[in-house]
């Protein structure tokens, strides 16, 4: 014998309810659905039917009573000291083109809201979110998300994916050329997920281990020779010729260089391997080279952190 429905779930109530709030509801719904697919623990789920109860009764004018579970908070302290306060994964409640990045890993603005090389930051947590959004639609045969309300202004830029707690690479993949970047995140977080041919394609049951950053490139410079860039401060790009006199160029983000241990000489040489160069790699080669140094605003951000993001966000 099934179970009967409480009134405020009857078709007949949600047909009442504004248009928007008819959305609301269903994405909550699918919010449930979701969570339950992933194994999320009852508290969660109850969280998010309690979310539900609560819109339902905004609508209809009763009193919305305190939810039982809590989210979890922010406890980062500020410039001033105080604890944050806001919901985890979260963005300072600044303007949107100086956004404070907050409890997650990757390039932090200063206190005044620039980088060191005084450019207003970009990247936000946001940016990972909507690349995890586009790989979960992807994967699972969605549609694809809609339009994210960050800036949609053009840069170079770079996704990576990472699986596991070592953080092993599973794709790389990014354009030198300045794209929109509603466009080039969409583009770039399947492209890398799924065409990068070093690796495998991504598959569904890799999703709660993986990792996303969203590397933005900025303040490209030409460097005087090989040795013109700071390791950990800037990514380079060389163009250099290869046994045969073709034309070749290869790349590393500002981060490869220190994880691996690296100095000026053998991140050039193995930018030259990487770039296809087989010959013997000799001073004069190195010195051939023409480098561009550029900095990268750099945000992280793991499964587990967009699903947190996520069950907080409201309609």
């Amino acid at each position: 014998m099934s179970e009967k429905r409480p009134a405020s779930d009857s078709v007949e109530n949600v047909e009442k309810l504004p248009r928007k709030s008819v959305r609301c509801l269903e994405a909550r719904e699918r919010q449930v659905d979701v969570g339950r697919s992933f194994g999320l623990p009852s508290t969660i789920i109850t969280v998010l039917k309690s979310k539900d109860k609560l819109a339902r009764e905004a609508q209809s004018g009763i009193e919305p009573q305190p939810l039982r579970a809590s989210l979890r908070h922010c406890s980062h302290s500020t410039v001033k000291g105080q604890k944050c306060g806001y919901p985890y994964g979260h963005l300072n409640p600044t303007s949107a083109r100086n956004r404070a990045v907050c409890c997650y890993n990757g390039s932090t603005p200063t206190a005044n809201g620039t980088l060191r090389n005084g450019l207003t930051p970009i990247a936000s947590p946001e940016m990972c979110f909507y690349c995890f959004d586009v790989l979960y639609s992807h994967l699972h045969n969605m549609e694809p998300p809609g339009t994210p309300d960050f800036t949609n202004e053009p840069f170079p830029l770079f996704v990576t994916w990472k699986l596991g707690k070592d953080k092993r690479l599973r794709g790389c993949m990014g354009t030198f050329s300045h794209i929109s970047l509603h466009a080039g995140l969409r583009e770039y977080a399947a492209t890398s997920a799924f065409k990068d041919s070093r690796f495998q394609p991504i598959a569904r049951d890799e999703l709660p281990r993986l990792g996303v950053s969203v590397s933005i490139l900025r303040h490209f410079e030409d460097g005087r020779d090989y040795r013109d860039w700071d390791i950990g401060v800037h990514g380079i790009r060389i163009e250099f010729l290869n046994e045969r006199g073709a034309k070749r160029t290869a790349t590393y983000l500002p981060e490869v260089a220190p994880e691996q241990g690296w100095d000026h000489e053998q991140t050039i040489d193995s930018l030259l391997r990487k770039g296809g160069y087989k010959g013997p790699v000799t001073g004069e080669v190195r010195r051939s080279i023409k480098l561009t140094r550029y900095q990268s605003e750099k945000i992280s951000v793991t499964f587990q952190e967009y699903m947190s993001y996520w069950r907080n966000r409201r309609c």
